[in-house]
């Protein structure tokens, strides 16, 4: 296409995912492309917390457990997750955090291939996911951790691999990996597949039962919109669940918890992935979030996203900016995001806030900016681009106040 801004205009105007951007409340003056990191807020989401504090809470009190159906919540918002991961309402539940998640289905992977005990994923991975399973091994002492290159997966695969861990979309490198294919792998050597959707759900199109995936993972706060801290899931096929062990038997994943035996036994199906008490505000605005999605086709999802990367890289191209490139240059090959290098990739990402442009930086040299396709326009991908230019050419990152490394980067 003709690059300009007129040209993106006009893509904007095409777009089948325009009408969503009204659905979120998005700061005048931002273009923000870390929806990766942190989604935007959905304006669904306040009103429907309101309505939890003000009469749910404080009106109802206890009573809402049945009476709102908090009870209900984790079940419910899984459901609403499942056709975004193509999984069945019955195999996602939403609960806890990534990483709890983690241990959960990778312990329970172990057990449900006795005799084998080793884990393989790969460098570089998501901290948690190879932190979790450090922790796991210490834990384990028999338990061996496997962490092999990319290009090694397949050959690393033997008959004492009980489970591949991988996460779908490489949360620095916006990579791909072509879950099909490896879990085909893994399962041709008696291994399950465990995959951390955290960079993919609700941008990419996953299809966890056409893959034949066993167990997966991931956020609800990146693309899904759940806010800071939401609330993770889990998914378990529905092939494994009845022989499912979980390591963390809590009293929600109990057949009956108002019972209050004293002996647990499992509660049927996915809900014996529950633990503790479910973090109801957490969960209630991760549910109003999801309504934003209602109706999306994620055909249309994933043709914007890489349509979004690729003018992203296009324009940078044009423009010869002294960046490397961490990512993928072909679209089918990277998740909705684009990954540059530079020395002093800190200080450019701090310089482009500065101008409202919001992205991110992954030590030791990695910005990343995430295209959310339900909000990020074509032309918020020129108009950042036409920034970052700015700050290199007017050398503005070289001031003091954007060299100052905060907490959180």
């Amino acid at each position: 296409m003709t690059l300009s801004r007129e040209a993106c205009e006009a893509l904007d105007r095409a777009d089948p995912l325009a009408d969503r951007r009204a659905l979120f409340d998005l700061p005048e003056g931002v273009i923000y492309l870390d929806g990766n990191s942190l989604g935007a807020l959905p304006r669904a989401v306040k009103a429907r917390l309101d309505a939890a504090v003000t009469v749910e809470w404080g009106r109802d009190l206890i009573k809402s457990w049945n009476t709102a159906g908090w009870i209900d919540l984790p079940a419910r918002v899984g459901a609403k997750i499942a056709p975004l991961i193509g999984a069945g309402a019955d195999e996602v539940i939403a609960a806890d955090s990534t990483s709890v998640n983690l241990f959960k289905l990778a312990a329970g992977a172990l057990k449900l291939r006795p005799g084998r005990r080793v884990i393989v994923t790969e460098p570089g991975n998501f901290p948690t996911d190879l932190y979790i399973l450090q922790g796991l091994r210490d834990f384990l002492p028999d338990v061996e951790l496997r962490v092999v290159a990319p290009a090694d997966l397949p050959s690393a695969l033997d008959e004492d691999v009980a489970l591949l861990l991988l996460t779908h979309v490489h949360y620095k490198s916006g990579a791909v990996h072509d879950m099909a294919a490896l879990t085909a792998k893994a399962h041709a050597a008696g291994a399950l597949t465990l995959w951390d959707l955290s960079h993919s759900a609700g941008a990419l199109e996953v299809n966890l039962a056409g893959c034949g995936a066993d167990l997966a993972v991931g956020c609800g706060y990146k693309y899904l919109n759940g806010g800071p801290g939401a609330p993770a899931f889990l998914f378990v096929s529905r092939r494994l669940q009845a022989e499912f062990q979980t390591p963390l038997s809590g009293w929600m994943g109990h057949a009956a918890p108002f019972a209050f035996s004293d002996d647990y036994r499992p509660a049927p199906g996915v809900l014996r992935t529950l633990c503790g008490t479910p973090s109801v505000l957490g969960l209630t605005a991760l549910e109003a979030a999801l309504e934003a999605f209602s109706g999306v086709d994620l055909c249309d999802l994933r043709a914007k996203s890489m349509k979004l990367g690729d003018l992203f890289l296009e324009l940078m191209e044009r423009r010869r900016l002294p960046f490397g490139l961490a990512c993928p240059r072909a679209s089918a090959q990277r998740g909705s995001q684009v990954s540059l290098t530079h020395p002093n990739g800190y200080a450019i990402v701090q310089a482009l806030i500065a101008r409202g442009v919001i992205g991110d930086f992954r030590a030791p040299d990695v910005l990343r900016f995430g295209f959310a396709p339900l909000y990020v326009r074509y032309v918020d991908v020129w108009d950042a681009v036409e920034h970052l230019a700015a700050v290199m050419v007017r050398e503005e990152w070289r001031e003091p106040r954007f060299n100052e490394v905060a907490a959180v980067t």
